[in-house]
């Protein structure tokens, strides 16, 4: 019994490895397209529940798309509107995984064809080309998920020599709604633990063909695995922002509100689901019984019982979608109450805005949210520039030095978000990831040093300003104007990078408007201090200052150096 129980929870082992394994191997086969899909959805609910149910279907994994999707809220991706709806769509689509169960997993032996797919599988994962190699690795986790179910249906002891197993379920099964109570509980907490779904569908049908609980009781346990799998999506979204946790609340409230719904027409939603499974040619699981498998051969009411839970669980989500799919902005408004928005932090108070809810369970899919957090890199940097042009047109000591204070500020900002952001891409980069998404992630490291880069020019051209005051050193108004003027140009480089930035990795194939900003900064520099170098010659202007002068904008160029290289290591390389 003990060897029994190790096998059964070993196998169950393998079934949980074999859907993550199938599902990251889909997932890096489709790598861009699939971030690129669902960061395409528009506010309109039904393309998002579409989106959803899609995307669900094919990689096999509701968490999976849930936990993508409260990311992808946390990065400003998507709307929470447009989140409820791929949610919702979610939901329908993992039902296609008992589908998979009850017409492959019992109807045949496909475990047979196990070994086989694993050779297949095996000598894709050999191939040079990292698409093959992803589709291989699908194949695997195809062949390992069949193979753990059928370990799973072995190894669960049969009535026939362990009576006793029934006569303890049966304990629980008799008192009524009271008994439907206990086993959603369970299904729940099932869920919970092993933090699959679809794992704890295929015990509960592998428990339903065995005989060990009736129909009624898999129902039951359906409807509380469709509360269990919510909590996925909320232990993503605990470290958050308050749009996240607010997607993952609506995931939570979508699902206990059709739970309620199907409690209070339990006896009724049976009861159709049993008319659909007639008009199929089977008998009515909700009425007839039976007694697990006979002589290891499926019986007709045996298939009944497993097509109806199949059936109850993708009209449940099915109805549930109909009915709230009107209520979309009543439940967006009901998770904005119960999470509150933040207080608005100090302006200068700067911390990560996208991904600070940690590296999400589909490591493909983070790579969009580090981007976004790039962007908003890019954005604090300009803010920066700002404060150069105010140092360099500020004649008042006091008033100076708050500004020169404000750029050692950022330079330090600029440090602390290159630090974490490379931590994120780090703890992303040890994930078994596409060969494509690899290479994304080396292009950010470089963009990432240089936005950092830009940080510390705007600190040296403090330095330089402060040495300047020290000595008794002032810029007539010529020099300040074009200094300004200077300054403008690279504030229009900004501007360029972050429209480039904005485009995306691989997206972007033209950067001749960085290339254009780029030379309009070189060919100012060159002029300005070929000017001032005449100037020295001829009007007796004062070296030292004219050596800070220079100074300022060789650093200013510089600044311009460091944009074009976030352009250039944004278009993709196409080896």
């Amino acid at each position: 019994m003990v060897l029994q129980i190790l096998t059964l929870i070993g196998a169950l082992g393998m079934f949980l490895y074999g859907m993550n394994t199938m599902s990251s191997g889909l997932q890096k086969a489709a790598g861009e397209k699939l971030r690129n899909f669902l960061a395409a959805m528009t506010s309109n609910p039904v393309k998002g529940v579409l989106t959803g149910l899609g995307i669900t279907a094919i990689i096999q994994s509701s968490s999976a798309t849930t936990v993508m999707v409260v990311g992808f809220v946390n990065a400003g991706l998507l709307t929470l509107t447009q989140a409820v709806g791929v949610i919702m769509g979610a939901n329908i689509g993992t039902t296609v995984t008992a589908w998979l169960i009850s017409l492959l997993g019992f109807k045949m032996d496909i475990s047979v064809l196990s070994i086989p797919l694993m050779a297949v599988g095996f000598i894709c994962s050999m191939a040079k080309k990292s698409r093959t190699k992803n589709i291989g690795e699908f194949i695997i986790g195809f062949a390992l998920l069949f193979l753990g179910l059928s370990f799973m249906k072995e190894s669960v002891p049969d009535l026939e020599t362990h009576p006793e197993v029934l006569s303890f379920i049966s304990r629980w099964t008799g008192f009524g709604f009271g008994s439907v109570l206990i086993f959603l509980a369970f299904g729940t907490l099932l869920t919970l633990v092993l933090q699959s779904s679809s794992a704890t569908v295929a015990l509960t049908l592998i428990m339903l063909n065995m005989g060990w609980i009736p129909f009624e009781m898999a129902a039951a346990m359906v409807l509380g695995e469709n509360i269990g799998t919510t909590i996925t999506a909320n232990i993503a979204a605990a470290v958050g922002n308050a749009q996240a946790k607010r997607a993952a609340i609506a995931h939570t409230l979508f699902n206990i509100t059709g739970v309620i719904w199907a409690l209070a027409l339990f006896k009724p939603f049976l009861a159709f689901i049993g008319k659909i499974i007639t008009l199929l040619g089977y008998p009515d699981p909700t009425t007839t019984s039976f007694v697990g498998e006979m002589g290891g051969e499926q019986t007709e009411a045996s298939t009944a019982a497993l097509y109806g839970i199949s059936m109850l669980h993708t009209m449940f989500n099915l109805i549930n979608t109909c009915i709230l799919i009107w209520f979309i902005p009543w439940i967006v408004k009901a998770v904005m109450w119960i999470i509150k928005s933040p207080a608005k932090p100090e302006e200068e108070n700067f911390k990560l805005k996208y991904i600070n809810a940690g590296h999400l369970a589909t490591a493909e899919m983070a790579i969009e949210q580090a981007m976004k957090e790039i962007v908003h890199f890019a954005e604090i940097s300009r803010k920066g520039l700002g404060y150069v042009k105010l140092a360099i047109n500020e004649q008042d000591p006091d008033k100076f030095e708050e500004y020169r204070q404000k750029l050692v500020k950022y330079e330090e900002i600029s440090d602390r978000i290159e630090y974490e952001i490379a931590s994120f891409m780090n703890s992303l980069s040890k994930e078994d990831i596409s060969g494509d998404s690899k290479a994304q992630i080396r292009s950010m490291y470089k963009i990432i040093s240089e936005l950092e880069s830009l940080g510390d020019s705007g600190e040296a051209i403090s330095r330089i300003l402060s040495r300047k005051n020290a000595h008794g050193k002032v810029f007539d108004k010529e020099e300040i104007r074009t200094l300004t003027l200077m300054t403008d140009r690279v504030d229009k480089a900004y501007e360029v990078m972050i429209a480039n930035l904005g485009t995306g990795y691989g997206s972007l194939k033209d950067i001749s408007n960085a290339y254009d900003a780029e030379q309009d900064i070189n060919e100012m520099r060159n002029n300005l201090r070929e000017e001032e170098i005449v100037n020295i010659e001829h009007d007796g202007k004062n070296y030292q200052t004219s050596v800070y002068y220079m100074d300022i904008l060789s650093e200013l160029e510089t600044m311009g150096d460091f944009m074009i290289n976030v352009s250039q290591a944004l278009v993709k390389n196409k080896e």
